[in-house]
């Protein structure tokens, strides 16, 4: 009888440490996302395009997709587009260039 009280006490005891975590922790985390991917862009006023991508930990990285302005001259302040990749682990964002995504405009 013991055995299985204590069994159920352990249980118990870690089911209650296995919660989710609060929208005031998300909120956070997705802060610091945004923060992280628009410093490591290229782009001028960089812009999340809709909301992060969050991967299974078993991935580790949440995914965000910015758009702003190219800061070269010969650019001209041309639209561009960047994925961001903001590995949870290390709390380091790694950006691309990914103006395909865009659809292009064809004349007919």
């Amino acid at each position: 009888m013991k055995a299985s009280t204590l069994t159920l006490l352990c249980l118990t005891a870690l089911a209650s440490q296995a919660q989710a975590s609060s929208p005031d922790a998300w909120a956070a985390y997705d802060k610091a996302v945004l923060a992280s991917c628009t410093q490591a862009s290229g782009l001028k006023n960089a812009k999340p395009v809709g909301n992060a991508a969050q991967f299974d930990d078993r991935v580790g990285y949440t995914a965000l997709l910015l758009q702003g302005q190219y800061p070269q001259k010969h650019m001209k302040g041309q639209q561009g587009t960047e994925l961001c990749l903001y590995n949870k682990k290390s709390k380091t964002a790694y950006v691309t260039e990914w103006d395909s995504i865009r659809p292009t405009t064809k004349a007919q």
